[in-house]
């Protein structure tokens, strides 16, 4: 089977906003409690933090983290969080049906994420709260000094602003789910007046709006449409939220889901594009991908966890090489999207649906997803290329016109080096890849790194790794033309550099 792809350095969608590498946090089984803090540890320092999960935060790059949720966020109050640890209450969370300690809290959380190398995209509630709450944390995070906020900070111990940038106007709103559930035009209106004095606050942040829940919602598109009715001046970017799953064992047409994602995309962009025409506006409204993932292996057993217990073992999915190969087609369709998807999530980082996790007392690993993730974030930055590709294509269930070859190149001018990001979605043939690349003038073939394993259904643990990088002979760049072979069912990195 053949793939093809051309390749110009001058054909380019935009510019790779180093945010769409970001992830989540929320308080949520063993993410916080277990996961990123378990005081105690051989590997925990001197905060409770275990070293262990920062070093591999820091392996992933990870530029945001969104916290604290989430479901969790619509009943939070921001101030159970801060003050002595001794004197925090226990709540019942009612998203998860769990006891929340408030061991961690907003400056715990944002002590964690400076030492893993990253930045805080703080959720404010607009379920059970409003904008007073919502703008009272912003002047506690960043106003310097000399206001009732600002000093209760300094006598918490952090004399300086947290400078927190980038804001997220609640989560989910339109859920039943969702603790206080609204409709567009009351979450429009509460969101807008959040957006106002959280701005007088601070001018300088930037505001997420919700989006729909997910695009199988009933309220998707006239949500948003109704939502920017009321927002688009006081916001930046609206969210979207997708998870995929394979319980129907239908291997196929779960590699084709993406599709959908790249649809999902494109449809919110047109909403967003005629609320900026309606307005006649010079201002773009840009998209915050700030949960996605594949989430369906622990449904059945959070089904069965004890309620009000502190950190029970929820959402801990353990992926597959199948997962993965979906998970590095999500990030590929992201960064085709770079022009106008600016932030996103993996949700989540540690233990919940995620790349990263840890036994208590024990050992922290990485998931087979871990990789393709930590590739796209290590290599995928820079302008991403208009890439026409052709290959064989495939019905499935769900989908039409699935090409085997997914596929996407990004040019990092500042290194001089040129990524080649492709999955072979054909479960049991090779793709000899062949890409004419012009405008490399002086770059040569570096290595072509491959996730691979013959058993779709392998995963990794604790004990091993299954499903780990290994590096390929296959590939050479002749003049301006590339060949390269790509497993079966294989994430593939080639890069190309002076």
């Amino acid at each position: 089977m053949k793939g093809k792809m051309t390749i110009h350095h001058e054909f380019s969608i935009g510019e790779v906003d180093k945010r769409i590498y970001g992830s989540f946090i929320e308080h949520l089984g063993r993410a916080v409690y277990g996961g990123i803090y378990e005081p105690g540890h051989h590997e925990s320092d001197e905060r409770g933090f275990r070293k262990d999960v920062i070093g591999l935060v820091r392996e992933l790059d990870v530029p945001i983290v969104r916290y604290p949720g989430g479901n969790f966020v619509s009943g939070y109050n921001w101030e159970d969080g801060v003050g002595p640890v001794e004197k925090r209450p226990v709540r019942q969370d009612l998203a998860w049906m769990a006891l929340e300690p408030n061991q961690i809290g907003t400056n715990e959380f944002i002590e964690w994420t400076r030492r893993a190398g990253s930045e805080v995209m703080m959720a404010v509630n607009l379920g059970t709260r409003g904008p007073d709450a919502a703008r009272n944390l912003v002047e506690y995070c960043n106003f310097p000094r000399g206001t009732a906020w600002s000093d209760l900070r300094r006598s918490h111990g952090c004399e300086a602003p947290h400078n927190i940038k980038l804001w997220c106007l609640g989560n989910e709103m339109d859920g039943p789910w969702q603790i206080c559930r609204r409709t567009a035009a009351e979450y429009g209106r509460i969101a807008a007046e959040a957006a106002k004095v959280m701005k007088w606050a601070d001018p300088s942040i930037e505001l997420v709006a919700c989006g729909s829940s997910n695009d199988q919602m009933p309220s998707f598109g006239n949500w948003e449409s109704e939502v920017l009715d009321h927002v688009y001046d006081q916001v930046d970017y609206i969210s979207l939220h997708l998870y995929f799953g394979n319980r129907d064992n239908d291997t196929p047409n779960f590699l084709g889901k993406s599709l959908e994602m790249d649809s999902f995309i494109r449809t919110v962009t047109g909403i967003c594009d005629l609320a900026k025409a309606k307005r006649r506006s010079k201002k773009t409204v840009n998209l915050s991908f700030d949960e996605w993932n594949v989430w369906f292996h622990s449904k059945d057993a959070d089904e069965k966890i004890e309620k009000w217990t502190v950190a029970p073992s929820q959402l801990e999915d353990i992926y597959t090489m199948e997962d993965a190969l979906v998970a590095g087609c999500m990030l590929i369709t992201l960064i085709k999207n770079a022009d106008r998807v600016r932030v996103a999530c993996l949700a989540q980082l540690v233990n919940v649906i995620a790349p990263i996790m840890t036994e208590k007392g024990g050992k922290a690993w990485r998931q087979s997803i871990f990789y393709p993730f930590m590739h796209a974030s290590k290599y995928g930055r820079g302008t991403v290329l208009h890439c026409p590709a052709t290959s064989e294509k495939y019905d499935s269930r769900e989908y039409s016109d699935i090409p085997y070859l997914e596929t996407v190149a990004v040019h990092d001018q500042t290194r001089d080096a040129l990524t080649i990001f492709a999955v072979n979605r054909n479960l049991a043939e090779p793709m000899e890849l062949e890409a004419d690349i012009y405008g490399f003038a002086g770059y040569r073939f570096l290595e072509h790194i491959i996730l691979h394993n013959p058993d779709i259904h392998a995963v990794n643990s604790p004990h091993g790794e299954k499903i780990k990088p290994i590096p390929s002979a296959s590939g050479k760049l002749e003049g301006s033309r590339l060949d390269v072979s790509l497993p079966p069912a294989s994430w593939n990195v080639i890069r190309l550099g002076k």
